[in-house]
């Protein structure tokens, strides 16, 4: 007879806090998409208890296939059917990427292709007001200010600016070195002004925060610790309120706006593709905003017709 399974350590209930973290500070997810995910994924954990279904290692494409027949069993809408099969494709894309899972199980996952909507770019200049709406008295000010720069100038994701160490940083030939999702590699230009304020970021604050502690971590916080996803996640929030910034604003709309700002600005679609580190240039599509004025220039450009 099986033991009885507690929620607060078995699989699902036990990475379910951690993924709803990620979707906080990695995906820019509205509050009430991430708590319909967390309500799907707690009834996934029901059905796997049911089932004595507690190490996702054990997972297999079919006990996946029995759960969706038990969506269509408990004849729930088509729509909330949809939204399952997607937070649990999620969910094990997360356990990919967190290493605790090898196979790709999502394949038997059916759910209608949902349209993937960008959220809003900030200008060019509401991007500078939310970059330094900063308070010059706080003693994190520095800190903030650098890595606020840093998202905007590089387009790194919260978790991955927030794992630079010191031997990623190059000032001589002027980038960082990042490892995104799956652990890729990838080597990110940073401007001169971004450059200035992490020198100065590294030589005044970091050695206080350090202390007598050995953390190769760049950004540490405020107990010397290396700060999380979460807090670079509440940085940029902070900041969007004292800029009087209006809806939806995380580290990933600097993100976005970084991929947007140097379409607009003449790059090419390839070259942004490597530096977000899109593995398909149709996901670079998605995260990039084309302007109507941006669009006038290329036809204008290109048209052979006046």
């Amino acid at each position: 007879m099986p033991q009885a399974i507690t929620t607060e350590t078995a699989w699902p209930f036990s990475q379910i806090g951690s993924f709803v973290n990620y979707l906080v500070a990695e995906c820019g997810l509205a509050e009430n998409t991430i708590l319909a995910y967390r309500r799907d994924l707690v009834r996934l954990g029901g059905y796997c208890q049911t089932v004595s279904l507690n190490d996702v290692q054990k997972v297999t494409p079919k006990d996946l296939q029995d759960y969706a027949h038990s969506l269509f069993s408990a004849k729930l809408a088509s729509s909330s059917i949809a939204r399952h099969m997607v937070a649990v494709k999620m969910f094990l894309r997360f356990h990919q990427l967190s290493g605790l899972l090898k196979e790709d199980l999502c394949s038997v996952l059916e759910s209608p292709k949902l349209w993937k909507r960008l959220p809003n770019v900030l200008s060019r200049q509401r991007t500078v007001e939310l970059i330094t709406a900063q308070d010059e008295e706080d003693p994190l000010y520095l800190r903030n200010r650098t890595l606020l720069e840093l998202l905007y100038a590089t387009g790194m994701r919260a978790s991955e600016i927030a794992g630079i160490e010191l031997k990623d940083i190059n000032f001589q030939i002027g980038y960082i070195r990042c490892f995104g999702k799956g652990n890729n590699e990838r080597i990110i230009p940073v401007h001169k002004l971004a450059q200035e304020l992490l020198i100065r970021y590294l030589q005044e604050l970091r050695p206080v925060l350090l202390g007598d502690k050995t953390h190769n971590t760049v950004f540490l916080s405020r107990t010397g610790q290396p700060l999380s996803r979460i807090e670079v996640w509440r940085i940029v929030k902070r900041s969007a309120r004292t800029a009087g910034l209006i809806g939806k604003i995380s580290p990933h709309t600097l993100r976005h706006c970084f991929g947007s700002h140097l379409l607009q600005g003449g790059a090419d679609l390839r070259s942004v593709q490597e530096m977000l580190g899109h593995a398909d240039v149709t996901t670079t599509q998605i995260y990039t905003h084309v302007d109507q004025e941006y669009l006038r220039r290329i036809h204008k450009k290109y048209h052979p017709r006046p």
